[in-house]
């Protein structure tokens, strides 16, 4: 292999910018978690999932410090992922995990923050799913069980989501014979608000869609676009299978406030027009930037 190659498919290190602010996202998300956890849920006897939900029966049970569980059960994950998905996010993971274990310890003296189960419950949730989706944007983990997931999707047929949910249901399962079944049940309400958190904070409120339009009038529609959208448009050149018919297909990045209009201009100019529109986690190079409309 080509010297020039070998370079360029080097792994590149961090520079200490992006360093310090990968360092900095996961501390205060790792604080998050912490603030969410002794101070809204565990207070009112409302756990989360995963190692952590463990780690709040075990104290719970034996009377010890939650932090120190939520250290030591996550031990052995932190070298499954050094060693089978990465230097990096096993470090960034490691770093998460131990702020979270001082935090909550600095946190369990203060009160809770209120006392009414349902607001502990959601904004709980809110804030817990805030703090672990700041760490996982920014390349590390808070709990072993999304890394045992990772590696165990590759020799089961269940998706990462579905592996990490059943372990979910166990131990929230397990909540109810130790905290009774309502607690659990608002368990099962605070996992559901961090999870859709969790979502907002990795793909942000502004989530981009791709839509891909077919059409006779693809220029006009293109221009359509340009004009009244003020996106960028990208012709693909494109066979029907039953036809054999040459197609140009549009495609194009937008925003899901965007949508609406979008269909609104095919459908003026062509009623018949195919049209698909999916959802994109990350929209990164190119020139996605929106253009000015006249």
């Amino acid at each position: 292999m080509p010297i020039d190659v070998q370079r360029q498919i080097k792994h590149q290190g961090l520079s200490k910018t992006k360093i310090f602010r990968r360092a900095l996202f996961i501390f205060v998300g790792a604080v998050l978690m912490a603030v969410g956890l002794e101070i809204f849920l565990v207070p009112n006897k409302v756990i989360d999932g995963g190692i952590v939900g463990i780690s709040i029966i075990l104290s719970h049970l034996l009377g010890m410090n939650l932090g120190l569980f939520i250290f030591l059960l996550n031990i052995p994950f932190f070298f499954i992922g050094y060693k089978q998905i990465g230097k990096t996010f096993a470090l960034s993971t490691l770093f998460g995990i131990t702020i979270l274990s001082i935090a909550t310890a600095l946190f369990h003296p203060v009160p809770a923050f209120t006392e009414d189960i349902l607001l502990a419950t959601v904004f709980g949730g809110i804030i817990l799913g805030i703090g672990v989706g700041l760490v996982i944007r920014y390349g590390g983990s808070l709990d072993g069980t999304e890394i045992l997931a990772i590696l165990a999707n590759k020799r089961l047929p269940f998706s990462v989501g579905e592996i990490i949910m059943f372990f979910n249901i166990f131990i929230l399962g397990s909540a109810g014979f130790v905290f009774g079944w309502n607690r659990a049940m608002y368990s099962l309400i605070a996992y559901f608000v961090a999870y859709k958190t969790i979502d907002i904070v990795i793909q942000g409120l502004d989530e981009s869609k791709s839509a891909w339009i077919i059409s006779d009038q693809h220029r006009e529609i293109g221009d359509a676009i340009l004009a009244r959208l003020g996106r960028g448009v990208t012709y693909l050149n494109g066979e029907g299978a039953y036809t054999g018919d040459d197609k140009k297909v549009i495609f194009c990045i937008i925003t899901r406030l965007e949508e609406a209009k979008l269909k609104s201009i095919v459908e003026d100019i062509d009623s018949s027009a195919f049209l698909a529109v999916a959802n994109i986690a990350e929209v990164r190079g190119g020139r996605f930037k929106k253009k000015d409309i006249h």
